[in-house]
């Protein structure tokens, strides 16, 4: 039983040193609302390490020093922090996954085989060889019109596939990482 307040238990004795901790919270934040955070993370330190405070000690002192401490580590951890409300400096620290250029090349392969014989014929003259639309309507045997707008609509359709809208570059924005996984496979960007 605790002579000073007649409480068994010190957690019964917390409530009464509210107003004190609270004063002495706006003391050293200078805010209201963060003081009362303060003396709520001071109570919920307290409540879950009452077993580390010695009866028949001062109760106050113990609790003054748990907020006082909670404050300066606060202080500590919010020096190193960067304020980025509307998160832009995060989206600086953005680092592409290396395994990209992989999954990119899966999708791109998927919906390559989605296309037509026709199409996919065009595209590995034109785009993956290199071939003029003159020299690939001389090997597929079709006309120089019929080769570009076969390729045009190939590559239309491969973007949909891909989800891409129209005129999207397909690697646009991506780095060399990509072009070496499309490179190693042997297969050139169309």
């Amino acid at each position: 039983m605790n002579s000073a307040t007649g409480a068994s238990d010190p957690r019964e004795e917390i409530l009464i040193h509210l107003p004190a901790l609270r004063a002495f919270a706006i003391s050293l934040t200078r805010n209201p609302s963060q003081a009362d955070d303060l003396v709520q993370d001071t109570i919920v330190k307290a409540w879950s390490n009452i077993d580390k405070f010695a009866v028949g000690t001062d109760l106050r002192a113990w609790l003054f020093t748990i907020l006082r401490n909670t404050f300066f580590s606060d202080r500590r951890k919010k020096k190193r922090e960067v304020a980025d409300p509307d998160g832009l400096h995060a989206q600086t620290l953005f680092d592409k996954p290396h395994h990209d250029g992989r999954l990119a090349f899966a999708d791109f392969t998927r919906a390559f085989y989605e296309l037509s014989d026709e199409h996919r014929e065009v595209l590995i003259l034109v785009g993956a060889n290199g071939y003029s639309c003159e020299e690939a309507a001389e090997m597929m045997g079709v006309a120089v019109g019929t080769v570009k707008s076969r390729t045009s609509r190939a590559r239309n359709r491969l973007a949909q596939l891909l989800g891409m809208e129209p005129g999207e570059d397909v690697l646009a924005g991506d780095s060399g990482a990509t072009l070496a996984v499309l490179s190693r496979s042997g297969t050139q960007a169309a």
